[in-house]
């Protein structure tokens, strides 16, 4: 349930910051606060000391500069390892077709927004949604890295992420060096071709995963996130 818990915490902060933000606030604070002592609670507590202390204005403005505006900082998963290429159609594909067999359908958000990969946690396909980090972990690494250069508070978010992981592989840290130092590849194509409209969160059914209104079988003091109020990276 930890794991769970922190994934769908992070996932309503990963969100486009507005009101909502503002009222979830004393609902994600009570839950990190019942978070067992470590990394992914101490990251998480200390951005929401930082959300509680800014104005929202002002966490739009470092949101939309950070993740619309600067490449280097993507929260589509994909992007690290294909760019804008034919192969990230693909990938995107599969992370649709794991979310299906899930039994959840995405809408409002391309499926590899890191966001929407840790709404599929805290909606109770945990598993699957580990698998999909650990396989795209290079992308995360990167990721964190740039926003921590950034001095983003964001760093702080996606550190808690990472952390639920298990330790890396040697192949993982040599596929993130790699990714580091190489960027991802730089051929442009369109991803319409594969039927990928932006898309947010939404369940096939109430049914296997017992959906409620905080988004079934998540933590009771969780709301579920803003679906297709994400905004932020290259799609």
């Amino acid at each position: 349930m930890s794991d769970r818990a922190v994934h769908l915490a992070a996932s309503v902060l990963l969100s486009y910051p507005d009101e909502r933000l503002a009222g979830a606030l004393p609902l994600l604070q009570a839950t990190v606060a019942e978070l067992e002592p470590g990394e992914p609670a101490r990251r998480l507590a200390a951005f929401l000391d930082h959300v509680a202390a800014t104005p929202l204005a002002e966490l739009a403005e470092h949101y939309v500069a950070t993740f619309d505006l600067k490449r280097r900082c993507c929260p589509y998963l994909t992007y690290y390892t294909y760019g804008d290429t034919r192969r990230r159609g693909m990938a995107l594909l599969r992370f649709k077709q794991a979310y299906q067999a899930a039994g959840f359908e995405v809408t409002g958000e391309l499926p590899d927004h890191l966001g929407v990969v840790c709404e599929l946690s805290g909606r109770g396909a945990t598993h699957v949604a580990l698998r999909l980090l650990r396989e795209h972990r290079a992308g995360l690494e990167t990721l964190l890295r740039a926003l921590s250069e950034e001095k983003s508070p964001y760093a702080g978010v996606v550190a808690a992420v990472l952390a639920t992981l298990p330790p890396p592989t040697e192949r993982e840290r040599r596929a993130a060096l790699r990714l580091a130092e190489e960027g991802p590849p730089a051929e442009e194509v369109g991803l319409e071709p594969y039927g990928l409209e932006p898309y947010g969160f939404e369940p096939h059914s109430p049914e296997p995963h017992g959906l409620g209104p905080y988004g079934g079988g998540a933590p009771d003091a969780v709301p579920a996130p803003f679906g297709g109020g994400r905004r932020g990276g290259r799609r």
